[in-house]
């Protein structure tokens, strides 16, 4: 698989002790005389087929021999006795949480006075408000000591994180046979701004995207074995289950609950928190996504822990901190089997003991290739907001903002989404595509059945020439043949997502688990969403049938419709920010320079209309059809959602809305789709996934087309209707 010049660094690949260069495509790999990889260091025994060996490299991890004592890290102290203790003395000594406790005690007071608890005819009044006062902060000075011991990482036991290392490698490297890759050249550059960060006390906040439970565990690893010191990692409160919770929080977890809701405390606690965190230059992780991908493509951004460590930076309490988003790509995903059970409607277990014992254990037994993580070149938080203050302060707005108030919500609403969307976009621009995604994105993207293995190579080449031009990046396996390499990514996907006919003229592959495998190809849909936004909009011209003039579509319509297929997915995709006459053009050029589309011009040069290159038809449109295939799965998504809507209007003769819950609206939506699919008037079974309708709900909110309502109770669902009679009425 040929590689560009920004390839050109070899990767290492880490497998517990044994570290290995892995060459970029065109670099000769290192060999040893019987033709294998030059291992850095040994991998670990087997204490079946060496348990002498095997206990004697546990006892070097427990003690601590060479890299394993893990001494010599670059960054701030962790790991010693009464860390936690003293990050805990730190978060309740804060002024912020003292000033919300002193504000919460009064508020209550207020209230106990205008009850008529504390009676103002008292002679001792004053006395026994003092008292009460005193009472009332000494209760939320215990409440906000629980929450912050329950909420804070244990970096206390340098030995327990150096059998935890070992232990945890063990297992992943089962799993993920093929071990951890990283590149060279991303890891020298991590050290260098490490160590600058650690001169400087600023922490690193690692921002990883998040399709898997191994993401904060691969970037442990890394962590530990590079010789960085580990972040402290956010997770959701889910996970702090028996054993398994203990064990994440003293090898960095720090847990928060789900949602806050009103609780004023909890929330002052979290900002304190992250505040003694940054302010200490202890390194932070998490996941700008929120929660994990169940569809294999970027989340939009959850703002929530971004708009803490903003206000960090915002209020001065913190002076800055660096930035490095991280992309984790995988041969394949441990949990895709139980995310399509919840796409489909099968309400998600809660994580308990038992299901991740017994899960465990089965994982053991699989090989799942390889963990690919890339690191985007950090960059300094201050310098963001510095820049885009003064960007902002020079565009015209129709209402004046002083953008330079750093308490103004307008101003720091803006900076957060700017934020949030600058990371993702620097999250795709160093993400690695792998042969399961280039495999599964060619087997989803055919008009037939299935395919041979000469065409399945000849698409798959096509696919990374493209993903290269686009500037992606495709995962390189030194000088193996691409034939090779494909193999081993059907040997991964296995023949529960791909089945092999055999027996025919040449084996002919076939997509078994259509729902499972569009997780793979959603892998590299952002690389192409802008072309596929632009054929999908011209195929309203070209399923007309006809000549290629009829088919042909003015530059001004196709322009229209994509800016309505871009709005209706902006929950979907990732765009470019440079807007959409800029990526318009850009995009259209583009095709046309693969002569998939012509284009006509007037005599200044301008588009005025484009249509199918000759070229293109005469190949049977196979470039376009993998674009428009490509997006067809979210635009039939996106009408089945639309159809669906017809369930809350209200009968004939009735007056009022109907309100339903927005999951049971969701859930009929699920079953029409099913019963459409399966009755051949839906094409994608991939259609009815739950996260893609929700999101078409939540856009048609936005619209104004369905009224959502959410209390601000967590216990009490969402509910949706359609919109007010009055409403539907103008828009007849």
């Amino acid at each position: 698989m040929a590689s560009d010049g920004r390839d050109s660094a070899p990767d290492l690949r880490i497998m517990g002790d044994r570290i290995t260069l892995q060459p970029s495509g065109f670099v000769e790999p290192a060999l040893t005389a019987d033709g294998k990889e030059e291992a850095l260091m040994k991998n670990m025994a087997r204490f079946r087929s060496e348990p002498l060996r095997f206990l004697r490299e546990v006892s070097l991890y427990v003690s601590g021999t060479g890299w394993r004592a893990y001494d010599d890290y670059i960054g701030q102290p962790i790991f010693y006795p009464g860390f936690s203790e003293h990050i805990k003395n730190m978060v309740m000594s804060a002024t912020l949480l003292q000033t919300k406790i002193s504000q919460l005690a009064d508020m209550r007071l207020a209230v106990e006075e205008k009850e008529g608890l504390l009676n103002h005819d008292d002679k001792d009044f004053a006395i026994k408000k003092a008292q009460r006062r005193a009472v009332l902060v000494q209760g939320l000075h215990e409440v906000a000591e629980t929450m912050t011991d329950n909420m804070s990482c244990k970096y206390d036991s340098k030995p327990f994180i150096r059998g935890a290392y070992y232990l945890v490698t063990q297992l992943l490297t089962r799993a993920y046979h093929q071990g951890i890759h990283v590149s060279s050249e991303e890891v020298l550059r991590l050290r260098r701004v490490a160590e600058e960060a650690e001169r400087k006390k600023q922490s690193i906040i690692f921002l990883p995207c998040h399709r898997s439970h191994v993401d904060y565990v691969s970037m442990q690893l890394i962590c530990y074995r590079l010789g960085l010191a580990l972040p402290v990692i956010v997770a959701g409160d889910n996970l702090n289950f028996p054993l398994v919770g203990t064990f994440l929080q003293h090898a960095g977890a720090m847990y928060i609950r789900r949602a806050f809701g009103d609780d004023q405390l909890y929330t002052t606690v979290v900002q304190a928190y992250i505040d003694t965190i940054l302010q200490g230059g202890y390194n932070f992780e998490c996941f700008v996504e929120g929660g994990r991908s169940r569809t294999g493509k970027l989340l939009p951004p959850k703002f929530g822990i971004l708009s803490f460590v903003l206000d960090s930076l915002l209020s001065g309490r913190v002076e800055d901190a660096i930035i490095c988003p991280v992309s984790t790509q995988y041969d394949k995903v441990i949990e895709t089997e139980g995310y399509v059970t919840e796409l489909l409607g099968v309400p998600k277990k809660k994580e308990n003991l038992a299901d991740f014992l017994t899960g465990g254990s089965s994982v053991l037994s699989l090989r799942l290739g390889r963990v690919d993580v890339r690191f985007h070149e950090p960059w300094s938080l201050r310098g963001f907001i510095n820049e885009q203050i003064a960007r902002l302060s020079k565009i015209p707005t129709a209402v004046k903002v002083d953008w330079r108030d750093m308490k103004n919500q307008v101003v720091r609403q803006k900076l957060l989404r700017t934020l949030g969307y600058r990371v993702l976009a620097d999250i795709n621009a160093v993400s690695v595509v792998m042969p399961t995604a280039l495999i599964g994105t060619v087997l989803l993207t055919l008009r037939g059945r299935g395919v041979g293995r000469a065409e399945l190579v000849r698409r798959v080449e096509w696919l990374i020439e493209r993903i290269r031009a686009k500037g992606g990046r495709v995962a390189h396996f030194g000088n193996a043949p691409l034939s090779d390499v494909i193999e081993r990514g059907l040997e991964v996907l296995g023949k529960d997502l791909v089945g092999v006919i055999d027996g025919l003229a040449e084996p002919t592959y076939y997509a078994v688990d259509r729902f499972q495998l569009s997780f793979y190809r959603n892998m590299t849909i952002h690389l192409f969403i802008s072309e596929a936004l632009v054929c999908a909009a011209l195929y309203m011209r070209v399923k007309q049938g006809g000549g290629p003039a009829i088919q042909d579509i003015p530059y001004q319509e196709l322009s229209d419709q994509v800016l309505f297929l871009s709005s209706l997915f902006r929950g979907e995709f990732i765009y470019s920010g440079e807007g959409l006459a800029t990526n318009l053009e850009r995009t259209v050029l583009g095709l046309e320079a693969d002569n998939v589309i012509m284009i006509e011009r007037d005599e200044l040069g301008a588009i005025t209309k484009i249509g199918l290159s000759d070229a293109e038809r005469a190949a049977g449109r196979e470039n376009y059809d993998f674009y428009c295939f490509l997006i067809w799965p979210f635009i039939e998504a996106s009408w089945l959602a639309a159809v669906s809507l017809m369930g809350l209007s209200p009968p004939p003769g009735q007056n009022g809305d109907i309100w339903i819950q927005v999951s049971k609206a969701q859930d009929s939506a699920q079953l029409l789709g099913k019963t459409l699919y399966h009755q051949g008037d839906l094409s994608y079974f991939e259609a009815v996934n739950k996260e893609t309708l929700k999101n078409s709900y939540q856009r048609f909110h936005q619209e104004g087309i369905i009224q959502i309502i959410k209390s601000k109770d967590t216990r009490i669902p969402r509910a949706c209707a359609s919109p007010p009679t009055g409403a539907r009425d103008a828009t007849l």
